[in-house]
């Protein structure tokens, strides 16, 4: 069975995951993940994306960015993996592949979910036991997002940038979404959304983006036919094209 295209669209936040190999490291050590942001900051330039947030963890990443076309995800990434690849089989003597098959994505309500989003890329190394908190960890954007600090390869979404009038403010809001933590179920949430490819964001965010698209963008509904599902969504698209 073919893989479903993943879903892209330009001007709405995307979250995107990809993991290593078999869980195995990515990085390992710092010159390492220093190649990758500069690797990522060509990327983000050549195909117009702005970045809001990302993490590297030891055998995985996670981003939070906005594409300035439909199909500039995939060429990022695309690029990214070849560059970065390329130099960890030159710096270590070895050949084959780093990654885990495709990266994984999906579109966020920025809305709903986008600072739940920024929380639950930046707060993983406290979720993996790895610091105490986010600002220990030095490999994410939350020294930019919480404290200022420089970062070229941060752009503020929309969102972020109405947390407050000022730059202080605003980073001592965004501290405060830390401190108040994130449910359960916005965590499963967001983690699924991205690993299986469903749209996170409210039933109205959903309807927009199937319209946009023309497919399905929530995650099944058990027990109905796949024929039947197919012939639903593709009605629902008519009927919004009249």
């Amino acid at each position: 069975m073919p893989r479903a295209p993943r879903l892209t669209l330009a001007g709405e936040a995307h979250h995107v995951i990809q993991r290593g190999n078999n869980k195995q490291a990515i990085f390992f050590c710092d010159a390492d993940r220093q190649m990758f942001l500069a690797d990522l900051r060509d990327g983000l330039a050549r195909y117009g994306c702005a970045l809001h947030a990302y993490v590297l963890m030891t055998n995985h990443i996670h981003l939070l960015l906005t594409p300035g076309q439909d199909d500039a995800v995939g060429q990022l990434m695309q690029s990214l993996g070849r560059r970065y690849v390329g130099y960890i089989n030159r710096s270590y003597g070895r050949t084959g592949t780093l990654w885990e098959g495709r990266f994984k994505s999906t579109i966020v309500d920025a809305e709903d979910y986008v600072m739940a989003c920024y929380h639950y890329i930046e707060a993983n190394p406290v979720r993996a036991h790895m610091v105490a908190q986010a600002t220990d960890y030095p490999w994410s954007s939350f020294g930019a997002n919480g404290h200022g600090l420089a970062n070229s390869l941060i752009t503020p979404h929309q969102v972020y940038s109405e947390l407050g009038a000022t730059q202080d403010a605003r980073q001592a809001r965004y501290r405060a979404l830390f401190d108040e933590g994130l449910g359960e179920e916005i965590i499963t949430l967001l983690r699924d959304s991205a690993q299986r490819g469903w749209v996170a964001g409210s039933d109205r965010f959903r309807r927009q983006i199937e319209a946009a698209l023309g497919r399905r963008v929530e995650r099944p509904v058990r027990g109905r036919p796949r024929k039947k599902q197919e012939e639903e969504v593709k009605v629902d698209h008519q009927a919004r094209l009249l």
